[in-house]
């Protein structure tokens, strides 16, 4: 990597474990229109590329069943108002954020949930994150893999694109960070597992947020 300026995180999986909250949220929406439930797992899978794409893999007749756009409202309406029930930072990420900030190392998060639900997230977990960025298509700015979230993000920290460090856990991250042109770093505590990423072009990998921060701090000095 090159030496880096500022951080752009992903949030799920990577910084916060939304997973039960994000399979009660799917699942109440499943009952609302009695389907079958989704296991935690199928969920795992399914999360990354936004709320639409989301529960289009959740229905049984996808983007074309006859309540979807209604399935897609309900668990957006249930989510926003139960997404802290149960998620909570991995361990040893407050810490490695509280290090990155006394190094003067600014950081932002981007994230394929609504601007709204993005920001009470961090705002409410992560005081110390300057910026979040969320899905806001109808503002122009397109959802990951495309670019633009990750543009936006290194704007607000006053860096060119190329002077940050793209951290996730997902291909919708290494995409990003690829498209964006930026450096991606892929941690393993998240969503997808090592091989998956390997396969998706992933060079760089952390086993654990201390090991992050050690690397992010390194490539600084």
């Amino acid at each position: 990597m090159k030496n880096i300026k500022a951080v752009i995180f992903d949030l799920d999986g990577t910084l916060l474990n939304t997973l039960e909250d994000l399979t009660d949220a799917v699942n109440v929406t499943m009952a609302r229109f009695s389907y079958p439930p989704r296991t935690i797992a199928e969920v795992r899978s399914f999360v990354g590329n936004g709320v639409n794409r989301l529960i289009e893999l959740c229905l049984p007749g996808g983007s074309s069943d006859p309540n979807f756009a209604a399935a897609v409202e309900e668990y957006r309406a249930y989510y926003a108002a139960h997404s802290l029930v149960k998620t909570a930072p991995y361990p040893g990420i407050s810490e490695m954020l509280d290090a990155l900030s006394a190094a003067s190392l600014p950081c932002a998060v981007v994230s394929n949930k609504p601007q709204e639900t993005t920001e009470k997230l961090c705002r409410e977990l992560f005081p110390s994150v300057r910026f979040a960025v969320g899905e806001n298509e109808a503002a122009g700015l397109r959802r990951k893999p495309a670019p633009d979230m990750a543009y936006r993000a290194a704007d607000l920290l006053g860096v060119d694109p190329d002077e940050c460090v793209f951290v996730g856990d997902s291909e919708v991250d290494l995409a990003t960070a690829q498209n964006a042109g930026i450096d991606a770093v892929a941690v393993l505590w998240g969503f997808r597992d090592r091989r998956l990423l390997e396969e998706k072009g992933a060079k760089i990998f952390v086993s654990t947020p201390g090991e992050l921060t050690r690397l992010l701090l390194c490539e600084k000095l």
